[in-house]
């Protein structure tokens, strides 16, 4: 036997979905709970006849081999079910301690009737009016008509597929909204004289408790729509005192409020709009009680204006003009300013772009700003919520809304305003927050991943930074491509911090208390820690010190903008907020904050987290590449060394932006190519930079080929082995691949190539002597002697760099061997004798010295002699000859 059942106190979802489940499963039983809510108790009473369902009495107990559990969780005590029943559970709720050995199927949409509507349409299966209708009447009744936060696109996709099955809306409205029973009524005003209205994190709580009318049977979750549409609260908890127990039910209006969590905390269950549970040990003031204890674990933290806002606002006084404030926007991307008296500092207005332009046009520009501002003193403090930010924009249509220190927002100094601007929220911000979630606080495994990223020194020394930078009021951050790699869990370089205020002087605070000493520069910002082992000693007492960086410098948050396409960019100072902004990509816009208590919280102002889950290279505005066309190759290098993908709409602006390349300086695309060259895995990015045509932008005819890609693979292995690993002398490989890719090309691109690229002299030698030297190799007999290829190696003994670039050139022919020979054997041999024993028999010195040795050292190598004795004899031989 197999048995379809849902909960107790069944809704439309429940009973929808068991008849969906019959459909799927025509030999099971959909058995009735033996309680259902009064609106489907009343359809199913009209329409009973044309339905499969079986009331809960007339159930004979039988064998229950398996049970289709749907929108709910736990098993129903029913005749014939047992410990060792099957059980395959279809719910849309989070999953709560599923039993292992169950079947499950639990998927976060809107209703359960969604997953099987889904299966239904998945299998071809045809529904009649009515079984479309009950199971509209489901989906509808859990989302809220698909209003509810919870609804997914599947809600609406399962809603249209029953409305095409004709699905009738009249029955739906009618079943929907039902009007309340005179009990419900009595039970309805009980609950709205009782009400009491609490703030939670700034969200509206509505907690309504009383004691049910004599008699009352009827349900309370109708009393409970009926009260949330009549109050619209953020969320609504209402206590009934029955002659058994107490009920709560519980309804939220906004995705912050979770009354889930208060239900199971009584051992109830739902979802996090609706939920309920019975309360069967404590008094009705005592659960009343418990519910506001558990409220504020309901509640997620209000997002407050200083998760949003940007530090270090700008500001413009009334008399500028309008020509000035023009300049100011197009220089800084600004939407607007905040106008302030010029003597008192005191907020009198706001300047927006579209007056800016207006006036412009109208060739206003030598007019003050003040006599196009938009007048007024609109504020908020870094604590108010975002809902107070969305409303002030409503009301004084301010686009921009200054932020103010909080201890003077409402003060009054000698008749003048108290007030000290410290930053701005705009529209953008808000935008920007939506599905993004915004960390008021950092939590406890975010910071475990600092300190298993990093050593245990820095470790250390970010936390005593920490705290000194709190102190000072500085919040400070780690930003751009160290977050993105300890997030990816790979090794942190570059232990860069930056400073919401004055980084010299949070750098001369720490060697004030822990010693070292501090190279700044005033103009800039920014500061150098240069750490003593005292000062390390005292940071981290405990920890190794071998791997412990030697300074660590700080940077005052800036900004900066471009001048001209392709210029580089001037710096200003701002906030971090705009610091992030002014980087390449969504990734590396992230930033950790390290003071204080927010130690280990994550800035995510542009999404860098969604991308960095997504395995996305996403620019993070279109003129990027205009702005600073080595984005490009940065693009590609990020690309492959994480193993990501370049988004479709960054690749058509690389595309749009490669004419671009031609407006930068070699050196600057040389110090590209170069980090590219200097990666693990250099061939992919070689290969991705001819597939988007990049090297091409270099040099028509620079292009790439699979032959060249062997060269690197073989360079890469190379470097690896004894024989050759200490040819590179420490350095890095990036010249060695530089002279690979050029050798292989004709003679004038490749010097065209260099040229543009501003290459140096050293590396100009290496391409050079590669190519001579493959030269001098093609040139051997086939089988040559180890004189012949000493000889043609002599002259780049010097230069162990270019002898390994050839070896990599030339692997998988007999010459590879040739080159191994030499490098481990040939370039030792020595002969005995030497221009002192040439002198000693009367041979004045002169270039025959050099041709009598040479051959004494062919013999050596052919192994024609292989001592002094022999050497002499040679000598003796050579002597006569001449």
């Amino acid at each position: 036997m197999l048995l379809i059942l849902a909960h107790e106190n069944a809704d439309f979802d429940a009973v929808a979905a068991q008849l969906a489940a019959h459909k799927l499963f025509p030999e099971g039983v959909p058995l009735l709970s033996r309680r259902v809510n009064r609106n489907v108790k009343q359809f199913l009473s009209l329409y009973w006849d044309s339905l499969p369902y079986m009331h809960a009495e007339d159930w004979k107990r039988q064998r229950v081999e398996k049970v289709i559990l749907v929108d709910t969780q736990s098993v129903p005590g029913i005749r014939g079910v047992r410990e060792d029943t099957a059980v395959y559970l279809i719910d849309h709720h989070s999953p709560e301690g599923i039993d292992p050995a169950w079947e499950s199927q639990v998927e976060p949409v809107g209703a359960t009737t969604t997953l099987l509507v889904e299966r239904l349409r998945a299998n071809g299966l045809s529904l009649t009016v009515l079984e479309a209708t009950l199971m509209l009447l489901g989906i509808y009744e859990d989302t809220g008509s698909l209003t509810y936060g919870t609804t997914t696109s599947r809600d609406a996709q399962a809603a249209a597929w029953l409305l095409e099955h004709n699905a009738d809306l009249n029955i739906v409205r009618r079943f929907l909204d039902i009007p309340l029973s005179e009990a419900q009524q009595e039970l309805y005003n009980r609950l709205q004289r009782g009400v009491q209205w609490l703030k939670v994190e700034g969200k509206s709580i509505a907690l309504a408790q009383t004691i049910a009318p004599r008699g009352f049977d009827d349900e309370v979750s109708a009393v409970a729509h009926r009260m949330r549409d009549a109050l619209n609260p953020d969320g609504l908890f209402i206590l009934v005192k029955l002659p058994q127990h107490v009920q709560l039910v519980a309804r939220s209006t906004s995705d912050d409020v979770d009354v889930a969590v208060v239900a199971r905390a009584f051992g109830g269950g739902g979802h996090g709009r609706a939920a309920a549970a019975t309360i069967m040990d404590l008094s009705l003031d005592d659960a009343v009680a418990r519910v506001r204890d558990l409220l504020p674990q309901a509640v997620e933290p209000m997002v407050r204006v200083s998760a949003i806002m940007s530090l270090g606002v700008q500001t413009l006084t009334a008399e500028t003009t309008v020509a000035e404030a023009a300049r100011q926007m197009q220089r800084f991307g600004h939407e607007g300013y905040p106008i302030v008296d010029a003597e008192s500092g005191r907020l009198i207005g706001l300047l927006t772009r579209r007056a800016v332009d207006r006036a412009m046009r109208h060739d206003l520009g030598r007019l003050e700003v003040s006599q196009v501002m938009k007048s007024g003193r609109v504020t908020v403090s870094p604590h108010d919520s975002i809902e107070r930010v969305q409303q002030l924009m409503i009301e004084e249509d301010w686009g921009q809304i200054p932020v103010v220190e909080p201890a003077t927002a409402d003060r009054e100094l000698n008749g003048q305003s108290a007030d000290r601007l410290i930053g701005i929220v705009t529209r953008t911000d808000l935008l920007r927050l939506l599905g993004r979630p915004i960390e008021e606080t950092a939590p406890a495994n975010r910071r475990a991943l600092l300190a298993s990223g990093l050593s245990p020194a820095v470790w250390a020394l970010v936390q005593h930074t920490g705290e000194v930078a709190a102190q000072m009021g500085m919040p400070i951050y780690f930003v751009g491509g160290l977050v993105r790699d300890l997030l990816l869990e790979l090794p942190a370089v570059d232990l860069d911090i930056v400073v919401e205020g004055d980084a010299i002087a949070l750098a001369q605070e720490l060697r004030r208390r822990f010693g070292g000493r501090v190279r700044s520069h005033a103009r800039f910002g920014t500061a150098k820690w240069l750490l003593s082992r005292n000062a390390w000693r005292r940071l981290a007492p405990d920890a190794a010190l071998d791997k412990a960086p030697a300074t660590i410098d700080f940077v005052t948050a800036r900004t900066e903008f471009y001048e001209r396409p392709s210029a580089l960019p001037e710096v200003e100072r701002g906030s971090i907020k705009l610091d992030l902004h002014r980087r390449d990509f969504t990734i590396n816009t992230l930033a950790i904050r390290l003071d204080g208590a927010y130690l280990g919280q994550i800035l995510d102002f542009y999404g860098g987290m969604r991308d960095l889950e997504r395995g996305l290279i996403r620019v993070l505005h279109s003129l990027s590449f205009i702005d600073d066309p080595t984005r490009i190759l940065r693009a590609v290098r990020l690309e492959q060394r994480l193993g990501f993908q370049i988004e479709p709409r960054t690749r058509e602006l690389i595309a749009d932006a490669l004419p671009m390349l031609d407006r930068v300086t070699g050196d600057r695309i040389r110090h590209e190519m170069e980090l590219a060259l200097r990666e693990a895995a250099p061939v992919p990015v070689m290969e991705r930079l001819a597939e988007l045509r990049i090297l091409h932008e270099i040099h028509p005819e620079a292009g790439w080929d699979q032959a060249t890609a062997e060269t690197f693979r073989q360079l890469s292995r190379l470097m690896k082995e004894p024989l050759w690993h200490e040819a590179l002398q420490g350095e890095s490989p990036a010249s060695v691949y530089f002279a690979l890719w050029l050798a292989p090309l004709k003679e004038e691109v490749r010097e065209a190539v260099m040229d543009r690229l501003k290459v140096r002299r050293s590396t100009r030698d290496e391409v050079h002597g590669l190519v001579n030297l493959l030269g001098r190799l093609e040139a051997l007999p086939a089988d040559p002697l180890p004189s012949a290829v000493e000889q043609a190696l002599r002259p780049f003994a010097p230069h162990p760099r270019i002898l390994l670039a050839a070896r990599a050139a030339v692997a998988g022919s007999p010459l590879a061997a040739l080159l191994d020979s030499y490098q481990r054997d040939w370039r030792h041999v020595e002969t005995v004798l030497d221009g002192n024993d040439l002198r000693a028999l009367g041979l004045k010195p002169g270039p025959h010295y050099a041709f009598l040795l040479d051959q004494l050292l062919a013999a050596r190598l052919d192994g024609r002699v292989a001592t002094e004795a022999e050497e002499r004899a040679l000598l003796a031989a050579l002597l006569e000859e001449e």
